[in-house]
């Protein structure tokens, strides 16, 4: 409970990682109501003013159209109890949670406001989540409307919640992540040693020029990482940074060697004096990492990027026809496209790496 102590039985003793399953990108389901609790007084004192209006906007398209659609039958809003068996039923050691509806704080135009809805997040996450369950961890949610307080989240988030890092939406934000307004998000990060992670959310621009949800669907999440990708290597970002690692997800890996070449082919027309570090060299020193495993692209994949920067992610709850998490992990050990010993990199010692776990 928000004013009450946690339950300090309901903490399980830390798992091994040892051969493990790690799951690089699960979700929490948070609602309105929940966040609520946790925003500080003046808004708790306007409660139902409040909870009129969404707390975080969203993208024209609702994701439950068709309403009849036969994968929204299984939907869930996980409370840690129901998470914990997933885990369980799924032999996973550890999940690395992200949120669903705030993850389009990008949106957000107040920066007083923004800065309110992250903490609370994570406040929540923390509590709700990453103490009742040592087989949880989070990923803060960071209000890059005000720098100065996103730099102050992160660091609260890892140091006072011991979270693995920070959430850098790809939608949004006026600005691109590559600007060098964000840069000391960048570099707080790498001071702290803790990963940043792109996550996409389905809030493409220009929405409104697709009739059907399932075509907002498949571009939603690859677009806008392609945009951030993009600008992240050209604005030089990473350069000086050697210690951060930086991750892509929510939108598979096939588009990441397709634009590595492209962007590769135009760096050869800069200056070497001008040149920003190449993607290539990025993966090299291992501060790259793409979520993988959807696309029948990935034997390809690895083959160009190598199997060092790739994160199987289970997606839960959002796969609503692949709750069985045994099934899930099943299905990605059967692959006869990948060997062995990628799988089991791609499953636990990358995302131990990306997380520093």
């Amino acid at each position: 409970m928000r004013n009450g102590k946690t339950n300090r039985k309901s903490i399980r003793k830390r798992p091994s990682l040892r051969n493990g399953i790690i799951d690089a990108d699960g979700h929490v389901r948070e609602t309105d109501e929940q966040i609520m609790e946790y925003m500080s007084a003046s808004y708790r004192s306007r409660r139902e003013a409040m909870l009129y209006f969404p707390l975080v906007p969203h993208h024209g398209w609702h994701r439950s159209i068709p309403a009849n659609d036969f994968r929204y039958q299984d939907f869930r809003v996980p409370d840690w109890r129901e998470w914990a068996g997933k885990l369980d039923e799924g032999n996973i050691e550890l999940t690395v949670l992200y949120p669903t509806r705030f993850m389009h704080i990008g949106q957000i135009g107040n920066p007083r406001y923004a800065v309110e809805l992250c903490r609370a997040y994570n406040d929540f996450l923390h509590e709700q989540f990453l103490t009742q369950d040592r087989r949880f961890r989070g990923m803060a949610l960071l209000p890059l409307q005000d720098i100065p307080a996103a730099v102050k989240e992160l660091r609260r988030a890892v140091k006072s919640h011991g979270m693995v890092g920070g959430i850098l939406p790809a939608e949004g934000l006026p600005l691109p992540l590559g600007h060098a307004l964000y840069r000391p998000i960048f570099i707080e990060a790498d001071r702290l040693g803790c990963a940043l992670s792109v996550h996409s959310c389905t809030s493409l621009r220009d929405n409104d020029r697709f009739l059907l949800p399932n075509e907002v669907a498949t571009l939603a999440h690859v677009i806008p990482q392609m945009r951030q990708f993009t600008n992240i290597i050209f604005s030089g970002v990473m350069n000086k940074l050697k210690k951060l690692r930086l991750g892509f997800l929510e939108a598979g890996c096939g588009w990441a060697p397709f634009l590595i070449s492209k962007i590769e082919e135009r760096l050869e027309r800069v200056s070497p004096n001008e040149r920003p570090v190449l993607p290539s060299e990025l993966l090299a020193r291992k501060q790259f990492f793409f979520q993988c495993g959807e696309e029948s692209t990935t034997e390809r994949d690895v083959e160009l990027l190598g199997d060092d920067c790739l994160l199987w992610a289970s997606d839960f709850p959002h796969e609503a026809t692949r709750t069985n998490l045994h099934d899930l992990v099943k299905e990605f050990f059967d692959r006869k496209d990948l060997p062995a010993a990628a799988k089991n990199k791609i499953a636990h010692a990358n995302p131990k790496r990306f997380y520093a776990l």
